[in-house]
């Protein structure tokens, strides 16, 4: 039992807004990484990093999607596929050398999103391509920082 070190009326509780957990329609959206973290597989014999999505336009503001890169995996497709998915997020965010997710976080980014229908949980979406935004260039991943001329 948790006491709440306070007492809740109903009477003075707001309605809770009502959001949609339907899937956004296919097409390509700008988003910004907001969540990166190393997973297990649930059979225990990979790893994958488990990426969060907060779409930024051109609609659908404000709306999550999620995907999953296999960095790990006795597949060995599966493994090339999410190594090459996190290559082009690190290209297109010009990160040379990623050792931390932490250094996903804040990337701005196109994503090609589509609608799958899983036999298990429906209709959702699955990110399957990543580019640079429109009118704008990464950062050279190769250049030295600014601060480390002399």
């Amino acid at each position: 039992m948790g006491f709440l070190g306070e007492t809740f009326d109903l009477a003075d509780m707001p309605v809770a807004e009502k959001r949609s957990f339907d899937p956004i329609p296919a097409g390509w959206y700008t988003a910004c990484i907001a969540g990166a973290e190393v997973k297990t597989t649930k059979a225990g014999t990979g790893k994958y990093i488990s990426v969060r999505f907060d779409i930024s336009g051109p609609e659908h503001q404000g709306r999550v999607v999620f995907t999953n890169l296999n960095t790990n995996n006795p597949s060995p497709k599966a493994e090339e596929i999410g190594r090459g998915q996190l290559g082009d997020i690190m290209r297109t965010n010009g990160i040379a050398k990623l050792e931390n997710t932490d250094q996903l976080l804040g990337c701005n980014l196109k994503i090609r999103v589509t609608v799958k229908d899983d036999p298990t949980y429906g209709l959702g979406n699955e990110v399957k391509e990543f580019g640079a935004i429109d009118g704008s260039s990464p950062p050279n991943a190769s250049a030295a920082p600014p601060w480390a001329s002399s």
